[in-house]
């Protein structure tokens, strides 16, 4: 459905479960099948599911007629975090890409997990934080501090960049990274140019600025 609301699909279901199934007396499963007209399929799906639907209906990427329908990997990501199901998720990236290049379709930069910015920060405080959880071991930590999902679980990892809002911490774990020397002179022309930039450098032009730089 994709008219519905997730009230609606909670007591659409609940109904047909309570004063159809139930009554029947017979093993009927009942499934849910949504679509994104109104953005709801994922709330609608994860509330078919708590009022009783034995199955919701999904796709890849959410593909589908009109505006799409659920989206597996949303779904999946949703029920995982919620504690509904346990299963390895780590090549779900890679099963959307994979899906992405035999239908001729591509994911969004900033789609939801899946997508190239999901876990990708240039905020200096943000980068403080994370970098601070790293240094103490805890990855758990540094994976949800500022993230809603945790990267780990879904084989991904958090991606500290630089830009115009990037501070030190920044910087300094982008070269501990990559094995660079982070002496004061070289700190403190990567955030110049920065700071100077009106986007987020990148992996070149940084390495550029890093030229004569000896790895240790």
């Amino acid at each position: 459905m994709g008219h519905a609301t997730p009230q609606g699909a909670y007591n659409l279901v609940k109904f047909v479960m309570e004063e159809v199934v139930k009554p029947s007396g017979e093993n009927i499963r009942v499934d849910w099948h949504g679509h994104c007209d109104r953005g709801l399929a994922i709330a609608n799906s994860l509330w078919a599911v708590a009022a009783g639907a034995h199955q919701v209906h999904a796709a890849a990427n959410s593909l589908g007629e009109r505006v799409g329908n659920t989206p597996m990997e949303l779904m999946l990501v949703n029920l995982r975090l919620m504690g509904l199901i346990d299963r390895d998720l780590s090549r779900l990236k890679e099963y959307c890409e994979t899906v992405a290049i035999a239908t001729h379709t591509t994911i969004a930069p900033n789609y939801p997990v899946i997508g190239r910015d999901a876990f990708r920060t240039a905020t200096g405080v943000h980068a403080a934080a994370i970098v601070k959880a790293f240094h103490k071991g805890n990855v758990e930590l540094a994976n949800i501090v500022y993230s809603g999902v945790p990267s780990h679980l879904f084989g991904l990892e958090q991606i500290i960049e630089i830009g115009p809002m990037s501070g030190k911490s920044n910087v300094l774990f982008w070269l501990e990274r990559r094995k660079i020397a982070a002496d004061d002179a070289l700190v403190a022309r990567l955030l110049e140019a920065a700071k100077q930039s009106a986007r987020v450098l990148t992996e070149d032009e940084l390495l550029a600025l890093c030229a004569g730089v000896a790895p240790h």
